[in-house]
């Protein structure tokens, strides 16, 4: 069996994997919808849109939710402290994803321009809002978050929602949005005809360069040496650690020495920029399969730097360094991340196989002909 310190690693990846596949499969369906009112012309165009995210949209979001449990029973520390202060954007959050199941099932029921415009403009929300707050959220994790921890481990929020809007985690914010719309138009080619699959190309074009540059901007940013926090001397990390137990400082440019520490992470960003740069060249070229590998590749890389990055960090805090969030110290016993390990290894399997059977039982282009012979039929 694993020791502690390879247990809490274990579940930094496992976590991980669950976000990545999160930002992968549920990220084109934001990308998609996002997109309802750029790409799609007219109301069957928009319907081929909706039915080539709609058998799966809700299947993907079963990884959105492994995640947030796993954070609740590996992190139950970083669950308390982010869902409480964070409580305001989560809600926003909340509520626009609200619109997506009722918008999917509803929309196209009344054969009335209004009612499908006012639905169309709410699904548009719905992948919208999502796609920039979890860029934002990721931009303010570098910043450090406003909190600190009582004694009793109670946490305490010291700032508020509109600082959270601040220039590089809103620069973060549109990273998010650019590489997920760029995802979506990406499987859009995969799945449509004739104008709206031209549309598709010529938008992974300028959206993978907008990704590219605004990502390049973000790392200069970092690199700047503007912010940044490292935990001064060891920690052991098989003994059973709280946040205060540690000395944690700011220091210049520290969200980028982990590409010193570790050579290995520096394939993370050169993955990100390569699938960027290729999902562009494929879509030139026509290649709609491997635009989409591309695409995907592009999010996993830039999931990944994200992460390899804050590590050992989950939560920095800017209001009390020394009680940030990390690895070592936020997790749950061995005992329960034994277990959890155990059950992990049967379901992940599981979600991926059934999640990889719906899409080959599903596969194929969607049509304004297919959505004309089934009005009723689809969404």
């Amino acid at each position: 069996m694993f020791d502690y310190e390879s247990l809490k690693l274990i579940w930094w990846v496992l976590i991980g994997v669950l976000l990545i596949g999160f930002a992968v499969t549920d990220g084109f369906d934001m990308g998609v919808i996002s997109l309802l009112k750029v790409l799609g012309k007219t109301d069957n165009e928009r319907r081929v849109m909706l039915n080539t995210v709609g058998p799966h949209w809700d299947g993907n979001q079963v990884w959105f939710i492994t995640a947030g449990g796993a954070i609740f029973a590996a992190w139950p520390v970083v669950y308390a402290v982010a869902f409480s202060g964070l409580y305001w954007a989560l809600l926003l959050v909340l509520f626009a994803m609200f619109f997506r199941p009722v918008g999917f099932e509803y929309r196209s029921k009344i054969e009335d321009s209004r009612w499908r415009n006012i639905w169309d403009w709410l699904l548009t929300i719905g992948g919208v809002v999502p796609s920039l707050v979890f860029g934002v959220a990721f931009g303010n994790l570098f910043l450090g978050l406003p909190f600190t921890l009582d004694d009793f481990m109670r946490s305490y929020y010291t700032g508020s929602f509109w600082a959270l809007l601040s220039p590089f985690a809103l620069l973060c914010g549109v990273v998010s949005l650019a590489m997920l719309t760029m995802h979506g138009a990406a499987y859009l080619q995969m799945k449509t005809e004739a104008e709206l699959l031209v549309r598709s190309r010529k938008f992974v074009i300028w959206s993978s360069m907008l990704t590219l540059i605004c990502f390049a901007i973000a790392g200069l940013w970092l690199a700047s040496g503007s912010f940044g926090y490292v935990i001064q001397g060891e920690l052991d990390g098989n003994a059973v650690i709280t946040p205060l137990e540690k000395m944690v400082v700011f220091k210049e440019g520290a969200w980028l020495q982990n590409y010193t520490i570790y050579p290995l992470t520096i394939l993370a960003p050169v993955l990100a920029f390569t699938g960027l740069i290729f999902a562009s060249v494929f879509s030139f070229y026509q290649r709609s399969g491997l635009v989409f590998a591309a695409s995907s590749l592009a999010v996993l890389g830039i999931v990944c730097t994200a992460g390899f990055s804050l590590f050992p960090f989950i939560m920095p805090s800017s209001t009390n360094p020394v009680h940030s969030l990390t690895v070592w110290d936020v997790v749950s016993s061995e005992k329960t991340l034994g277990i959890m390990f155990w059950v992990a290894m049967i379901f992940v399997p599981i979600v991926l196989s059934y999640t990889v059977w719906g899409y080959v039982k599903l596969w194929g282009r969607v049509s304004t002909e297919y959505i004309e012979q089934n009005k009723y039929g689809t969404y």
